[in-house]
């Protein structure tokens, strides 16, 4: 029996019909749309970081009313999203992921270029980062080429989905953005491996993976060669490359068991803990309500993949099942990400912590990923004679 690394609780790669006099009611074809459990684990994870927020950006009002306007928009993105049917979203995808494809590509011609980065679109009212509308839609795109396929992918259906993730994480890290780009590769990456792939394909993606390493190191920019260094010795240059992840350490560790107290953290108020609202949020959480604290808030995360998890379980067809457990399993990775690389256990890569840094594109993302998830388990159909 050959060995797939796959969604091994799928039934089959087809889609359940509506044969031999037995018909189909989508749950939520009548009613408002909601997961009770999905809202209530994300509004708590965002009032943390509110709280959090509030003291890593010295008691700034300011910010703080910024900040819950964009939960707001999230929030109702999240239910917009929420309402639309799986079967119209499988429908659009590939209007989707050509509309952000064209986008990415449109940024390399009339982007907005800001801190040596040229990753927005300047629409006067407001900054468009279509790099982050990636983040949907590659595990869309995978999902649906799959949707109507036997699984696993073989060879050549393979190589199309990698081309599908490859070529806007190609584009994306050349704007450059290094943390996207990656973000964008796990999300399609992951994706695919829910779909099922053999046990030699997997090692020989490895391989070549590893294979073209010196090559990638040739295009890496200065400050991503510096980068890598600094995870392996940060002590080496402790004012400069590796001056982030010691005061981040440093942070960690003094808060301790229970903390140092709400609005009591040193590094933050005293500034040395540089990005603190955004990629650094975490080692501010760690300072103020210590360990105890930091695993509650993982807690909620590790809940939330695995109401997602469950919603892909349930799923009664190739696209949604691919698509929840992909979205799922990708959000695990932003917080393992973010985690990693603000306890030195991952290289620098600018990933912001889902749903807790300070920031708008990211978190309206991630709640419309939240609301698909949502729509996934709402619309749902009953077997009925």
């Amino acid at each position: 029996m050959p060995f797939y690394l796959g969604w091994i609780v799928f039934p089959g790669s087809r889609d359940i019909e509506s044969s031999s006099g037995i018909s189909l009611k989508p749950l939520g074809s009548s009613r408002l749309v909601i997961d009770p459990s999905l809202l209530l684990l994300t509004v708590v994870v965002c009032c943390i970081g509110l709280v959090v927020l509030y003291s890593a950006t010295n008691e700034s009002n300011t910010l703080l009313i910024r900040q819950s306007v964009r939960f707001a928009v999230a929030f109702a993105a999240f239910l917009v999203a929420s309402q639309v049917p799986p079967d119209a979203l499988r429908l659009w995808t590939p209007w989707i992921f050509c509309l952000a494809l064209g986008l990415l590509l449109l940024v390399m011609v009339m982007g907005s270029a800001s801190q040596g980065a040229n990753r927005w679109l300047d629409f006067g009212v407001f900054q468009f980062q279509p790099s982050e509308l990636m983040k949907l839609a590659v595990p869309m795109a995978v999902a649906w080429f799959m949707s109507e396929r036997r699984l696993p992918p073989t060879l050549g259906q393979l190589l199309v989905l990698l081309s599908i993730v490859l070529v806007p994480t190609l584009i994306i890290a050349d704007q450059p953005d290094l943390g996207t780009a990656v973000l964008v590769l796990a999300a399609g990456a992951l994706t695919i491996v829910l779909a099922g792939i053999g046990l030699r394909v997997l090692l020989g993606i490895v391989f070549a993976a590893a294979v073209s390493v010196p090559l990638l190191w040739n295009y890496m920019l200065p400050y991503q060669r510096s980068r890598v260094f600094t995870f392996f010795n940060p002590e080496s240059d402790p004012l400069g490359a590796g001056y982030n992840i010691i005061q981040s350490k440093i942070a960690l560790g003094s808060g301790g068991l229970f903390g140092k107290g709400w609005l009591n953290g040193t590094q933050a108020h005293l500034e040395f803990l540089p990005e603190r609202s955004t990629d650094f949020i975490f080692a501010v959480m760690g300072e103020e309500f210590g360990l105890l604290g930091l695993l509650l808030l993982l807690i909620l995360y590790l809940a939330l993949v695995a109401r997602g998890l469950y919603i892909s379980y349930q799923a009664q067809d190739t696209f949604t099942r691919l698509l929840a457990g992909g979205l799922s399993l990708t959000f695990f990775f932003y917080v393992f990400v973010n985690a990693g690389m603000v306890c030195g256990l991952l290289p620098v890569v600018g990933v912001p912590l889902p749903l807790v840094s300070a920031g708008g594109t990211s978190m309206v993302t991630l709640m419309v990923g939240f609301g698909m998830l949502a729509a996934i388990n709402g619309h749902r159909k009953l077997l009925a004679p």
